[in-house]
C-alpha cells in the first residue's frame, strides 16, 4: 500500500468483440430482486472522494466511540466502504490519504488521531480477510471447521428465516435494522453482527442463505469480510470466541431512548417507554391503549430468546468440546490465525470496563 498512486485514467476504451455479444441480463432473468434502496449513498468516484475527504478532515474525531451504536454510526463510520467494494476508491489510496492526515495532524488533535489511527488499524484487517478467501475459496460455501458440518443445515426453519428478511422477528432493535438495510443498503458493524448473531443463535438458521440474503442486501458487499464474517459471528470458524449478542441488551445500550427503533419503526412510537425494549409483554389493556397489537402492528417473537439462545449455545460448545472437533482447530489456526504476535498487556486500572468491542 505504500507503492506509488497509478494515475486515474480519464476513458476507459474497451476493444470491440469480433462478435455480437447479448446484453447481460436482468436481475428478474437471474431470479433476483431489482433492488435499489431509496435512501442509498450515492456512486461514483467523486462521491467517493468527497466522502473520504469529510471522514478525514472532521468525521473521524467521532470515529472512537461512535461507531457502535446505530444513532451515531452513520455519521462516525468513514461510510468509504461502497466505494472501495466498487472499486471507484482505491485501498492504497485510502490508506496513503489516512497517513497523510495523521502526519499534517497539530499535536492537540488528539481525538482525530487516535480516530484515524484507529480506522487504518481496520483497514488492514480488511486485507485479512480478503486475503482468508482468497486462500480457502470455499469458505463462502462451506463451514471453515467441517467439525461443524450439519450443526444447523437439517434444522432450517423457513418461518424463521422469512421473519428475519420481513424484519417480524418481534425484537425492535433487530427489525429496526432490517428495515433500515431495506431503505439504505448499509448497518454499521455491529448491528450487522447483532443480525447474524440473532439468526445464528435464538432462531438457530444456517449462515450460507442469511448471508445470501444480506449479501443482496448490503450496497458495500465484499465476500472476503462477508463470508467470513458471517461464518465467525455463527461460531462456524472453529477458532473464533463464540460472539453472542442479545438483542434487546444492545437496544439497552445503543438505543436506550428508543430513537433509533422509532424511526424505523412507525409502529413502536405508540409503545409506552416501559414496554420500549420488550414490546411483546405489554398488557392487553396497555396495547388496546395506544392502539398497538402484538403480532398485528408489531410482531411478537417466534421463539423465547434467552431459552433458544441458551440451547443454541449449548449446542455449539457441546460440538467444540468433542475431541475431534478441538483436534482439527490447530491446522485451521495455522493457516487463517493472524501473523501478527499479540501486544504485551497493559495492566487495567481498578473498576475498568472488562468488555471489549471490536468494530471493523
Amino acid at each position: 500500500v505504500a507503492a506509488p498512486l497509478l494515475d486515474v485514467p480519464r476513458l476507459i476504451d474497451f476493444a470491440p468483440l469480433p462478435w455480437a455479444e447479448p446484453p447481460p441480463p436482468s436481475a428478474a432473468e437471474l431470479g433476483l430482486a431489482d433492488d435499489d434502496p431509496p435512501r442509498r449513498q450515492p456512486g461514483g468516484r467523486k462521491a467517493g472522494l468527497e466522502v473520504l475527504h469529510s471522514f478525514l478532515s472532521d468525521r473521524s474525531g467521532q470515529y472512537r466511540g461512535g461507531i457502535s451504536s446505530p444513532l451515531s454510526a452513520p455519521g462516525a463510520c468513514s461510510r468509504l466502504s461502497p466505494y472501495l467494494a466498487w472499486g471507484c476508491l482505491s485501498l492504497r489510496e485510502v490508506v496513503q490519504a489516512t497517513r497523510a492526515e495523521i502526519e499534517a495532524l497539530a499535536p492537540a488533535d488528539e481525538r482525530r488521531r487516535k480516530g484515524l489511527t484507529a480506522f487504518l488499524s481496520r483497514l488492514y484487517w480488511h486485507c485479512h480477510f480478503i486475503q482468508k478467501l482468497e486462500s480457502e475459496p470455499e469458505l463462502e460455501f462451506r463451514n471453515l471447521h467441517p467439525g461443524y458440518d450439519g450443526l444447523r443445515e437439517p434444522d432450517w426453519n423457513p418461518a424463521h428465516f422469512a421473519a428475519l428478511v420481513a424484519g417480524r422477528t418481534g425484537w425492535p432493535l433487530a427489525d429496526a435494522c432490517v428495515a433500515m438495510l431495506r431503505e439504505t443498503g448499509w448497518l454499521n458493524f455491529r448491528m450487522r453482527a447483532m443480525l447474524v448473531s440473532v439468526a445464528a443463535y435464538p432462531l438457530w438458521l444456517h449462515w450460507r442463505p442469511v448471508g445470501e440474503w444480506l449479501a443482496r442486501q448490503f450496497l458495500d458487499y465484499e465476500p472476503g469480510i462477508h463470508w467470513s464474517q458471517m461464518q465467525m459471528q455463527s461460531g462456524t470458524t472453529g477458532i473464533n470466541t463464540t460472539r453472542v449478542y442479545n438483542p434487546v441488551k444492545q437496544a439497552r445500550d445503543h438505543d436506550p431512548q428508543g430513537r433509533f427503533v422509532r424511526r424505523w419503526l412507525p409502529a413502536m412510537r405508540c409503545v409506552p417507554d416501559a414496554w420500549l425494549f420488550e414490546p411483546w409483554r405489554m398488557p392487553a389493556d396497555i396495547q388496546q391503549r395506544c392502539g398497538v397489537r402484538v403480532g398485528e402492528e408489531i410482531a411478537a417473537p417466534l421463539v423465547d430468546l434467552e431459552d433458544a439462545t441458551r440451547a443454541a449455545k449449548a449446542r455449539v460448545h457441546a460440538l467444540r468440546a468433542q475431541p475431534e472437533v478441538r483436534a482439527a482447530k490447530a491446522a485451521i489456526v495455522e493457516k487463517h490465525g493472524s501473523r501478527k504476535r499479540p501486544e504485551a498487556r497493559r495492566p487495567r486500572r481498578a473498576g475498568a470496563d472488562r468488555q471489549l468491542s471490536l468494530e471493523w
